[in-house]
């Protein structure tokens, strides 16, 4: 596959950088491929994007992640404002329509690019979106969050994330058993016990509550030309995202579509927490090809 090539595209408040694999226009019928996470940045992908050599495939750091520095003074990434960088993005590169995965918090952005731009997308692949407002037990998943958040205000990374990966491990709804656990052990994830002082991630402060509040418009989303495939992992049955997707595609009537291994299902191993980025390639391939 084509060497990733680096540019920045200037915003009002961001200097947006992104990775272009592949040609602009593309070659062949295929429209570009873009692929999005949220806090994930663009070097989620580099397992996935590979087993797209026959495609031009665009990868990105959101507003304020990564390399994409922000100049608006702002701290907090809402689903609105990086809808509207993506749009501005293929706007400029001159790509749209454009097929679109996008996983975890990449998939709220997309679900309101689809919203509020529905030329934009042509297939989108919403892998496990993490919204609130589509579990039956919304509230109390918004009383896991606020723990995960308090115990990283209290006692930093470690604490935090250990709570975090508690709460996104638990099966089924958040009921009481849930919140009578004790707080996990940082040690036990292999997590740093020391607390290094920072409080300013994107996962375990209120930075990306926006992203798990957002409400999707159910009547713009099925009133969209966009086919909207919402996306789960097989690994991934009771858990938090898996729920919110099955949600989802409740609320989008339709069915989920199995993809293979967990909520980061196409990572190497480069994170620890690797899936299966072959098979996860080969399936995304076959469920974008229906859509062709």
């Amino acid at each position: 596959m084509t060497e990733p090539l680096t540019h920045t595209l200037t915003l009002p408040g961001v200097d947006l950088v992104y990775d272009v694999r592949g040609p602009l226009p593309p070659a062949g019928e295929q429209p570009v491929l873009f692929m999005i996470g949220q806090p994930m940045t663009a070097d989620g992908f580099e397992a996935l994007a590979p087993h797209f050599g026959d495609r031009t495939v665009v990868t990105y750091d959101p507003r304020g992640l990564g390399r994409s520095v922000r100049t608006d003074g702002r701290s907090d990434h809402t689903p609105q404002d990086q809808a509207a960088d993506l749009h501005l993005l293929i706007e400029a590169l001159g790509a749209g329509p454009v097929d679109m995965f996008g996983s975890s918090g990449g998939a709220v952005t997309a679900l309101e690019l689809v919203a509020t731009q529905p030329e934009d997308v042509r297939t989108l692949v919403a892998h496990e979106p993490p919204i609130n407002a589509v579990l039956p037990d919304a509230e109390a998943a918004g009383r896991g969050r606020a723990a995960f958040h308090d115990a990283y205000q209290a006692k930093g990374f470690g604490a935090g994330m250990a709570a975090f990966m508690a709460m996104t491990s638990w099966q089924g709804e958040f009921t009481d058993d849930y919140f009578a656990q004790p707080a996990p052990d940082p040690a036990m994830f292999g997590l740093p016990t020391e607390d290094d002082g920072s409080r300013d991630d994107p996962l375990l402060s209120k930075n990306s509550w926006a992203v798990t509040d957002y409400r999707p418009d159910a009547a713009a989303l099925t009133a969209a030309p966009t086919r909207i495939v919402v996306a789960v992992g097989e690994e991934s049955a009771g858990t938090y995202t898996a729920r919110t997707a099955l949600g989802l595609a409740a609320l989008l009537g339709q069915e989920a579509t199995v993809f293979p291994s967990h909520h980061g299902g196409f990572l190497g191993g480069q994170f620890g927490y690797a899936g299966k980025p072959e098979e996860f390639a080969a399936r995304l391939r076959e469920v974008l090809a229906a859509g062709a």
